[in-house]
C-alpha cells in the first residue's frame, strides 16, 4: 500500500478532525483474545456490560455457530470513537483450521496485538502468527494475557517470547517504564542504532519508540488479565501513546480482504480504503457501489462516503475476490496457509450434484480456507479443508442456509507437485486451420513460494498481446502434475519463445498449446511429490517421552531435543500431516489424559514413500484426456497426435537446454545452435559431409584408447558408450564412403585437443558459479561450449572428466555432436587419463591440452605437447566466438546465400572442377589439379 507513519499530531485525518487506525487482535486458540476485545471495548466506553465467551454474548461473536461453540469463526470489526482517535478493531479467528481467514485480515491492518496465553506461554500457533506478521511487515503490540492465574511468572514468560519469537521484544507498561535506566537500557539491545542513541542520549524520547515500533524494531510487550480488566486500560494508553496513524495518498485505492453476504442474501465486498475517498455511485471496474456500510458488530451504519483508512462493506461490486486490489492497490500476493485435507461431498440422493454447485461456489467466496473443486468425470464435489473442526462448521453452515443435510467422506491428503531440475515444454496445437506453439521453461523454486510466471522472449519473434496471452493462460487455473494429478507449486515458468500464424492462430490455440507444453515438460522433466507438514509441540508425562520420540521416527518426522518444564516433558519438531492427522487422539489415550500435542502447519515438503502414495491413487498421466501430454501437428491437410516424448522432434521451433538460458538446441528444429546462438550447417537427420570429414573417426580412437589402455573388460562388445544422465546424446550416422567425399587430409596434419573438464569448470567463473548450484548444467555448458568450438577450429576434441570415485565405474566414452567425452573409470583421475593419451599419440599427431594443473602442465610439455592455460584457453574460445560473429555478419552482408558458399576454398575449388567436367563425383583418383592420387 502507498502509506507511510506519521506523528500523531500530523495524519490524515477523517471529516470529524480523528485520526484512524485499523487494530487487528490476534491469537492461538483459548489465549483470550475475545476476552480482550470485549475488555477494551469496555474500556473504551463502546461496551456497558462486558460480554463472556462462556455466556454467549460475546459483542464480537455475531453468528450463532460461533457462540454456541465458543470460537471464533469469522473476522469482524467493531469501531471504538475516542477523543483524538478512530479505532476499528478487527477481531480474526484464533482456531487453526480458520487460518486463511485470519490471513486475508492482516493485509489492511496498520497495527497487530497478538494476544499470548501466560499459562501456556508461546505456542506452535503463535510462532506461525509472528511468522505472518512479519511477512506482512505489519507493527505488533504483545498483551501476555491470564496473568492472574497461578503459576504465570512475568519474567519466565518475557524470556520465553524473546526466545521464540524475537529478541527485540521489550516490557512496557507503567511498572516497566517507572525503571527509565532499565527500560533505556532493554530498547537499546534492539540493535546498533538504538544503542548509539542510547550512549549520545541516555534515553529516547516517546517519538523515537514510536517510530521504532512503527519500523518493525522494537516490539512492546504488556501484561494483564483481561477478564478481569488488569492491565488492560494501560495496555491501550500504550498503544494510543506509541502508535501513529498511516499518511495516505489522495488518488483512490483500496484492498479488497473478504467476501460476505447479509441476511437477504446480498454480496457484499469488504474492503479498506488506503487513499482518495470511496463514495457511493462510484464506478469501480465493471461495478457501481449502490451502497456503503460501516459495520460494528453484527450492525451496520450506512454512509454516503469512506474516507482513507475506514473500513467498509460495499454492495454492487460483482466479480472481486480477497486479495483484489482496486484504484492503484495491486493485487495481494498468494496465501501462505492453504488447505491440506479433500473430502468428497455426498449429498442427498435427490439433490442434484450440478445443482448444488454453484452453492458451494458461493461458500467459496466467502471462505478463503475453502477450495471447492468439481470432478467432471465422477461428476462429484470435493472440498478443501484445513481440518476436521472446519468441516463442522462448513455441514451445519449448508443445512442453515440451503436446508440441506450433507456428510463427508474420509478425509484425504492434499498432496502437490514440483519438478528436481530445469526442463524445457513444447506445446504445439495445429489442426488444421489452427496454429501455435509455446516453449516453456520450469524451473524449481523455493518451498512455499507458489507459482510464478515471466516471459524472456523477444516481440520480434511473438508479438506481446500473445505474450500476455500465454500468460494469462499460465495463471488461469491450476496445472495438475503427472505423478497423481495433484497440483503443481513452487515453480517458475518463463515463456521462453513461440510461434504465431499471421491467418490461422486465435486465442484459443495459445490455450491449448500453453496448457500442453506445461504437461509436456513435466513428463520430461524430474516431478517430485510433495505433501503438507505439520509443526507440533507435545507436553508430556515422562514416562510416555520414549513411545512419543518412537512414533515420530516411524512417521518419518523430526524432532528437536526434548526439554523439561515443572516436571512435564516438551517435544517439538516436524511431521507429515499423514502420520499427524489422527495422532491427537492416540496422545490423549497413551498418555491417560495427562498429555496434549499442538498442531500447526508448517508447509509442504518432499513425500517420504511417493511410490506408496502414486499407487495408493492411482493416476495415469495418459489416460487423461482433459489434460493432454502431447501434442498436435499436421501434415497433408490433416492433424496427427504426438506423444509428449516425441513432440520436440516435430517441434517448428528451436529449443533451448535447461540451465542454458539463450542457447539453443539442436532438437526438432533440424538446426543446431552454437554457443553464440548461430545457426550451423546441417539437417534434421544428422551432418553434411564437409562436418563429418572433421568429426573425431570413432574406430580409429577407440584403436588409440584400446592400445593406451587395453580392451575395456566390462564389455565385450567394446566400449561403454552409455549416455550420461539427463543429457541429450545423439549418434550421428558414420562418415560417408572415402569415395563420396574429398580426400582426408594425412595423418600428420591432424590436431587432437584434450581438455580437462573439472579444472576448465572451476577455472571459468561463470562455469564455476553454476557448478556450485548445479554440476550437470554447468558440465553441460562446457560440452556445449566445446562443440562449437570445434565446429569452427575443426580439431578433433576429446573432453575428459572424473569417475575416479565411482565405485566399480568403467571407462566411458560419449560421443556428444561433434565431440567425444570420456569418464575415466574407477580409481583413475582425468590427469593420467590425459597423459597416457598424450604419450601415445604426441609423437605422431599435433596434440594441445587445456589445463591449469601445475604438475599436469610440466608432464604434458615433457611429450611435446602444446599447452593452454585455462586462462589461455578461455581466451581463444572467445576469440573462436568473435571471429564466428564476425564470419556470420559478412555473410549477412552479402544478401545471398548461394549453394557452396559455407564451403571452405579446398570443397569450393573441388565442386567447381566437378561442375566444369575435370573430374568426377566418387573418384577418388584423380587430383583435381595434379591427377595425385588420394592419401585415403
Amino acid at each position: 500500500m502507498k502509506k507511510s507513519r506519521q506523528s500523531s499530531s500530523a495524519g490524515h485525518s477523517g471529516g470529524d478532525g480523528t485520526k484512524r487506525l485499523v487494530i487487528g487482535l490476534l491469537a492461538h486458540v483459548d489465549a483470550g483474545k475475545t476476552t480482550l476485545s470485549e475488555s477494551l471495548l469496555y474500556t473504551g466506553g463502546v461496551l456497558r456490560k462486558m460480554g463472556r465467551v462462556d455466556n454467549r454474548d460475546a459483542f464480537l461473536d455475531t453468528e450463532p455457530l460461533e457462540r454456541e461453540r465458543g470460537i471464533t469463526i469469522f473476522s469482524k470489526q467493531a469501531l471504538m470513537p475516542l477523543p483524538d482517535w478512530t479505532i476499528t478493531w478487527m477481531d480474526t479467528p484464533g482456531h487453526v483450521d480458520f487460518s486463511a481467514e485470519m490471513e486475508r485480515t492482516l493485509q489492511v491492518l496498520d497495527y497487530a496485538v497478538l494476544v499470548i496465553n501466560g499459562a501456556d506461554g508461546v505456542q506452535g500457533h503463535t510462532c506461525t502468527l509472528w511468522r505472518l506478521l512479519r511477512r506482512y511487515r505489519i507493527p505488533v503490540f504483545l498483551f501476555i494475557n491470564k496473568m492472574d492465574q497461578p503459576g504465570t511468572d512475568r519474567g519466565r514468560l518475557l524470556k520465553d517470547v524473546k526466545e521464540k519469537l524475537d529478541e527485540r521484544c521489550v516490557a512496557f507498561g507503567p511498572e516497566a517504564e517507572a525503571d527509565s535506566e532499565h527500560f533505556g537500557e532493554e530498547i537499546a539491545l534492539c540493535g546498533e542504532r538504538w544503542m548509539e542513541i542510547f550512549l549520545d542520549q541516555g534515553g529516547f524520547t516517546e517519538k523515537e519508540i514510536a517510530e521504532g515500533i512503527a519500523a518493525g524494531e522494537i516490539f512492546p510487550c504488556y501484561f494483564g488479565s483481561a477478564l478481569k480488566l488488569t492491565g488492560v486500560e494501560a495496555f491501550l494508553q500504550g498503544l494510543l501513546r506509541f502508535a501513529r496513524e498511516a499518511e495516505y495518498p489522495a488518488e483512490f485505492g483500496a484492498k479488497v480482504y473478504k467476501i460476505m453476504r447479509d441476511d437477504g442474501g446480498a454480496r457484499l465486498t469488504c474492503l479498506k480504503v488506503t487513499g482518495g475517498v470511496l463514495r457511493v455511485k462510484d464506478e469501480i471496474g465493471e461495478g457501481k457501489i449502490d451502497q456503503i456500510r460501516v459495520y460494528s458488530g453484527a450492525k451496520f451504519e450506512a454512509v454516503s462516503e469512506a474516507e482513507a483508512g475506514m473500513i467498509c462493506a460495499v454492495a454492487g461490486l460483482d466479480g472481486t475476490k480477497p486479495g483484489d486490489g482496486l484504484g492503484y492497490e495491486p493485487a495481494s500476493e498468494a496465501p501462505v496457509l492453504e488447505p491440506i485435507l479433500t473430502y468428497r461431498v455426498f449429498l442427498p440422493p435427490e439433490q442434484d450434484a450440478l445443482r448444488m454447485l454453484p452453492a458451494f461456489r458461493r461458500l467459496e467466496e466467502e471462505e478463503p480456507e475453502l477450495h471447492v473443486v468439481w470432478d467432471e468425470r465422477l461428476k462429484e464435489i470435493r472440498v478443501q479443508l484445513m481440518g476436521e473442526v472446519q468441516i463442522e462448521v462448513l455441514r451445519e453452515r449448508i443445512r442453515e442456509r440451503f436446508g440441506v443435510e450433507v456428510t463427508f467422506g474420509s478425509g484425504s491428503i492434499v498432496y502437490k507437485e514440483t519438478v528436481a531440475a530445469p526442463v524445457e515444454g513444447v506445446g504445439h496445437f495445429e489442426p488444421l486451420r489452427h496454429y501455435a506453439e509455446v516453449h516453456l521453461l520450469l524451473e524449481p523454486g523455493e518451498r512455499g513460494s507458489g507459482l510464478q510466471f515471466s516471459s524472456v522472449c523477444s516481440e520480434d519473434v511473438l508479438d506481446r498481446n500473445w505474450q500476455r496471452l500465454i500468460l494469462t493462460h499460465l495463471e488461469e487455473r491450476e496445472h495438475p502434475g503427472v505423478l497423481t494429478g495433484s497440483a503443481i507449486t513452487d515453480m517458475k515458468i518463463t515463456l521462453l519463445t513461440g510461434r504465431a500464424h499471421l491467418k490461422h492462430t486465435e486465442g484459443g490455440y495459445f490455450r491449448q498449446a500453453t496448457y500442453r507444453a506445461v504437461r509436456q515438460g513435466l513428463k520430461e522433466g524430474e516431478s517430485v511429490l510433495l505433501e503438507p507438514w505439520y509443526e507440533f509441540r507435545m507436553e508430556l508425562p515422562a514416562e510416555a517421552v520414549g513411545r512419543a520420540m518412537s512414533d515420530i521416527q516411524k512417521m518419518g518426522g523430526v524432532i528437536r531435543a526434548p526439554e523439561m518444564r515443572d516436571g512435564i516433558s516438551v517435544l517439538a519438531g516436524e511431521a507429515p500431516v499423514s502420520g499427524m492427522r489422527d495422532y491427537p487422539v492416540q496422545v490423549v489415550s497413551y498418555t491417560r489424559g495427562q498429555g496434549r500435542i499442538l498442531l500447526t502447519f508448517k508447509g509442504y515438503e518432499r513425500c517420504p514413500d511417493p511410490e506408496a502414495v502414486r499407487e495408493a491413487i492411482g493416476y495415469d498421466s495418459e489416460r487423461d484426456a482433459e489434460n493432454p501430454t502431447g501434442s498436435v501437428f499436421c501434415a497433408h491437410g490433416a492433424g496427427f497426435a504426438v506423444p509428449w516424448n516425441r513432440v520436440k522432434e516435430y517441434m517448428h521451433l528451436p529449443g533451448r537446454q535447461p540451465g542454458r538460458e539463450g542457447e539453443r538446441s539442436d532438437e526438432g528444429s533440424g538446426r543446431a545452435g552454437g554457443f553464440l546462438g548461430v545457426p550451423e550447417s546441417g539437417d534434421s537427420d544428422g551432418i553434411d559431409g564437409r562436418t563429418a570429414d572433421y568429426f573425431v573417426d570413432e574406430e580409429e580412437i577407440r584403436e588409440i584408447f584400446s592400445r593406451a589402455f587395453g580392451q575395456n573388460k566390462k564389455e565385450k562388445g567394446g566400449w561403454n558408450r552409455k549416455k550420461p544422465a539427463g543429457k541429450t546424446v545423439r549418434d550421428y550416422p558414420a562418415a560417408r564412403p572415402t569415395e563420396t567425399r574429398r580426400a582426408p587430409r594425412p595423418k600428420a596434419e591432424r590436431e587432437y585437443l584434450l581438455v580437462d573438464g573439472y579444472n576448465i569448470i572451476y577455472a571459468w567463473e561463470e562455469l564455476r558459479k553454476l557448478a556450485e548450484r548445479n554440476l550437470d548444467a554447468a558440465r553441460g555448458k562446457l560440452m556445449d561450449i566445446l562443440c562449437n568450438y570445434q565446429g569452427y577450429r575443426k580439431c578433433r576434441l576429446i573432453l575428459v572428466f572424473d569417475a575416479y570415485k565411482v565405485e566399480g565405474h568403467a571407462c566411458e566414452i560419449v560421443p556428444y555432436h561433434n565431440i567425444h567425452v570420456v569418464y575415466t573409470r574407477e580409481a583413475e583421475t582425468a590427469d593420467q587419463y590425459i597423459e597416457k593419451v598424450a604419450h601415445e599419440i604426441g609423437r605422431k599427431y599435433s596434440v594441445t591440452v587445456a589445463t591449469s594443473d601445475g604438475l599436469e602442465q610440466v608432464i604434458i610439455r615433457g611429450q611435446g605437447c602444446r599447452l593452454f592455460s585455462a586462462l589461455e584457453f578461455w581466451k581463444e574460445i572467445k576469440g573462436a566466438e568473435e571471429e564466428i560473429r564476425k564470419e556470420h555478419l559478412r555473410e549477412q552482408e552479402k544478401g545471398t546465400f548461394y549453394l557452396f558458399q559455407g564451403l571452405d576454398g579446398e570443397t569450393a575449388g573441388y565442386m567447381e572442377d566437378i561442375r566444369l567436367g575435370k573430374t568426377e563425383p566418387g573418384n577418388g583418383e584423380k587430383s583435381r589439379t595434379s591427377g595425385a592420387s588420394s592419401p585415403g
